[in-house]
């Protein structure tokens, strides 16, 4: 048993592991001899009384005299016994007829062509007598249960790859867009020349569109079962810094995350997974209300261009050398649109559809497939720029900014008609184009992990709805929503627009910047941003401002940096889906926050890992 301390209290300037053991030592009326371990739990800033601001620690520590006597001796509130609550991983056991733990293996391989050629049931001389089989790493397979399919490999798809991956059951996940490290190659070049990369951008690729953002984990999700410290032991373990483990406001910074999701999607690959990128689902195959297969192809710009021919198979090869009818049967009832040179029938009884807030073609193909989905209320606005040293003092005074961290803040203004609050604020960040279709402008922040650019920006979002779009058309938030980005690329053809806050305020065009200038990733240039939205939301926009301005003094001043357009914030569609987590089609469960159900790092990868779990089934084993 440890114990736990909550409320320590310590002056930034103070801040160390030594006076921190100090400070322990001193409450629990211990030397600091006797304390084995002490790990910090959580850490926080208190900044509510300024100027006294103090760091707030809770910590748990193991002690060599002891414990119940010290927590007998210590009468005073926050200081409580301690165990630590950890989440546990579940394997898949397939329970025969007699209630046994029946395990067979499955031999997954591929053939000359690359085709995925499951053969299973197989098992060797081992296994004669019907004895549990096992490969190498003590992993085993059911030969029950078809290898489930992820789409898309954000947080949500890389947490559900690794869950399944860990149990055994060997998923398939398949990205539209590239690497990481491949990624990010498009996305700087799209900065400097323009060229967009349409399935390998801000918003498409390995890790998701929060892999080019701040890289926030903080969640309001709190899950008894230890899934939140889960998802941030992981990012630890493949290689994101310790601190995440206790910060309040935990980050990883884009510069980091790159590497971190890479080593998550190797780790999913050596537990048995398998990724294919540059592929994208365009069909859904559905009999009798149950998945039964997806088609896929390769992006445009990727295929015929890479050495790995297991990533695709050609139509012509799937209908001559397979053994299953029900690829010959799919293929033949598919139509030309979603058949090409480059398409693969996946068959599989099982997909998690994690496919992320921007996947509009995917949107439209699920509608059209009849797969039930609802529009739903989001938010939408500009991205605003203020001096970081300014958020800094304003937030800690200016004493204790010397010695802390970048700050953040968070804003929300609800009295009027509309809400309007700060999203996705990004401290010592970067505006980017975050577009992913041609013709249409998104802006979102960026930071790294240093968070040490000298500006801070947040988008600043007023909610829209049914006065926008039909929400009884699932399609209709996310032709609002198109019908905006059109009208921020046509200000300036492609640029992103900018304007000063007092300048829109005043509905005139800016100039030139006041006393700092924007620090924006991709071509900009000034124009004018009223008329891009209705003049009830821009006057909502103006009332949200004032309101800040009272909370932080100067927020609103006049030449805060204004970015068009924040559209981004959510999915713009809801996939419901039964307490199984699937949809009415059996098989298909929506996972993250494309479907509506997480917003976040954090919170979508919570998501797939309880779509995982309901995958593998309320009779798996833990380990």
């Amino acid at each position: 048993m440890s114990i736990r301390i909550d409320q320590i209290k310590i002056k930034p300037e103070h801040d160390s592991r030594e006076f921190l053991m100090r400070e322990v030592a001193g409450r629990l009326h211990i030397s600091e001899k006797d304390i084995t371990d002490l790990r910090i739990l959580k850490k926080s800033i208190d900044a509510r009384k300024k100027p006294d601001v103090f760091l707030l620690y809770q910590v748990s520590v193991d002690v060599s005299c002891n414990e119940g006597r010290i927590l007998k001796n210590c009468r005073i509130k926050n200081i409580f016994p301690y165990k630590e609550t950890r989440y546990q991983l579940k394997r898949f056991v397939l329970h025969d007829a007699k209630g046994s733990n029946s395990l067979k293996k499955r031999v997954v391989s591929h053939d000359a062509k690359g085709s995925n050629s499951l053969d299973i049931g197989k098992r060797s001389s081992d296994d004669a007598d019907g004895e549990p089989s096992f490969d190498v790493n003590g992993r085993f397979l059911s030969d029950q249960k078809k290898r489930p399919v992820i789409v898309g490999l954000g947080p949500a798809g890389l947490f559900a790859g690794l869950i399944l991956s860990e149990a055994g059951l060997c998923p398939i996940i398949i990205e539209r867009g590239k690497p990481a490290s491949e990624r990010r190659e498009d996305v700087e070049n799209f900065f400097e020349t323009g060229i967009l990369v349409p399935d390998s951008n801000v918003q498409f690729g390995e890790g998701g569109a929060g892999t080019f953002s701040d890289g926030k984990l903080n969640t309001g999700v709190h899950d008894k079962n230890g899934r939140n410290h889960f998802v941030l032991e992981t990012f630890v373990k493949y290689g994101a810094p310790s601190e995440i483990l206790y910060e309040a406001k935990p980050h990883i910074g884009t510069d980091r995350l790159i590497e971190v999701v890479s080593n998550i999607r190797k780790a999913i690959i050596e537990k048995g997974g398998e990724v294919r990128f540059n592929t994208k689902m365009t069909r859904l195959c559905v009999e009798n209300g149950q998945v039964t297969g997806i088609i896929t192809e390769r992006t445009p710009e990727t295929f015929g261009k890479s050495n790995d021919t297991r990533n695709y198979i050609s139509v012509d090869a799937t209908l001559q050398e397979s053994d299953n009818p029900q690829i010959e049967s799919d293929f033949q009832k598919s139509d030309d649109s979603c058949v090409s040179n480059s398409a693969e029938f996946i068959d599989t009884d099982t997909v998690i559809l994690a496919i992320g807030h921007s996947a509009r073609d995917t949107f439209r193909m699920l509608y059209d497939e009849k797969i039930p989905m609802s529009a739903k209320q989001f938010a939408m606005g500009f991205r605003i720029e203020h001096p970081q040293s300014f958020i800094n003092e304003s937030q800690y005074g200016r004493e204790a900014a010397k010695y802390l961290p970048a700050a953040p803040y968070k804003l929300a203004y609800s009295k009027g008609e509309r809400g309007v609050y700060s999203f996705c604020m990004c401290p010592g960040g970067f505006v980017v184009n975050a577009s992913s279709e041609e013709g249409y402008l998104a802006v979102n922040g960026m930071s790294n992990y240093g968070r040490d650019s000298t500006n801070a920006n947040s988008a600043i979002v007023v909610a829209v709805g049914a006065g926008e779009y039909d929400l009884n058309d699932p399609l209709g938030a996310i032709e609002y929503q198109r019908s905006i980005e059109k009208r921020a690329y046509d200000l300036c053809q492609g640029k992103i627009p900018q304007q000063l806050y007092g300048d829109f305020k005043d509905n005139r065009e800016s100039k030139s910047y006041g006393d700092f200038e924007s620090l924006t990733k991709g071509a900009h240039a000034f124009l004018n941003l009223r008329g891009i939205y209705s003049p009830e939301i821009e006057q909502a926009f103006i009332k949200g401002m004032d309101f800040f301005d009272r909370r932080i003094h100067g927020f609103a001043r006049y030449d805060a940096i204004l970015s068009g357009v924040e559209s981004r914030t959510s999915s713009p569609v809801r996939i419901p889906r039964d307490e199984t987590f699937q949809s009415s089609i059996h098989g298909l469960y929506p996972c993250g926050e494309g479907a509506g159900y997480a917003g976040g790092i954090t919170s979508a990868a919570i998501d797939g890992i309880k779509v995982a779990e309901a995958v593998i089934g309320p009779d798996a084993d833990e380990f």
